[in-house]
């Protein structure tokens, strides 16, 4: 579903992404994790071209993203993006934020697409919030309605950019809950996330980056228990002292 080949990325002097070969297959999980810096975030974000490599490729179903004549916003609306920071528009209810794309891009009627959402809210746990606006909500609701936002558009997959770091510990459980839930439908996922628990449930793989470079890739029970390279197993004895 996703394919990195020889991707490199520059900003100025510094070499964020360090010629990275990997891929993400159809209905797999994987959890990018690594210390802060390591180009975790850059990585994921190069996939829908909100950052632009240097060098490589990277495809996504087959196709070239950076091919000259892909609409970027057709293509952008085919990956589900959720963002540490919700990104709703706080102008408008939770129900219009969820109808937004796919009455705009898509072209679906009002009522369709309102249809849409209530389903989509009651798959996340918020069937009554439809009329709230995004200051009304908790942080835990806002990124809910953030991952209904995205799966109003039906991606074939899903990727998510620390989508727990800006939440209150309490109110993480209910966004894991909703990410396990896709996971078990069979969604293709990519996640930078620092929640090891999530990773060691859900993931089919884990890959551990660090100074721009994936250094190590593994099964979840593999990575956690016998981790190969000596920064990974430093990165984890750290969080276990923690």
């Amino acid at each position: 579903m996703i394919k990195f080949s020889g991707v490199n990325k520059w900003y100025g002097e510094y070499h964020a992404l360090v010629d990275v070969n990997a891929e993400v297959r159809k209905g797999e999980v994987v959890v990018v994790c690594g210390p802060s810096g390591s180009g975790k975030s850059t990585l994921i974000r190069t996939v829908n071209r909100l950052e632009e490599i240097d060098q490589g490729n990277i495809s996504f179903d087959n196709q070239n993203i950076h091919e000259k004549r892909i609409g970027l916003n057709a293509f952008r609306s085919k990956i589900g993006f959720v963002f540490q920071q919700f990104n709703l528009f706080p102008h408008l209810s939770v129900l219009d934020n969820i109808t937004l794309s796919p009455m705009r891009v898509r072209g679906m009627k009002r009522a369709a697409a309102e249809r849409k959402a209530a389903d989509l809210l009651s798959r996340v746990g918020l069937a009554n919030k439809a009329l709230a606006f995004p200051g009304q909500l908790s942080g835990g609701q806002q990124q809910r309605v953030a991952i209904a936002r995205a799966l109003a558009m039906d991606p074939p997959a899903m990727l998510f950019d620390e989508p727990t770091s800006a939440l209150d510990p309490e109110m993480v459980g209910e966004v894991l809950s909703v990410m396990k839930s896709l996971a078990q439908d069979g969604m293709t996922m990519m996640c930078v996330t620092h929640e090891m628990g999530f990773a060691r449930e859900v993931a089919d793989r884990v890959w551990f980056m660090d100074a721009g470079r994936i250094i190590e890739t593994a099964e979840p029970e593999a990575f956690f228990l016998h981790p190969q390279h000596e920064r990974a197993q430093r990165f984890l004895s750290d969080l276990r002292t923690h």
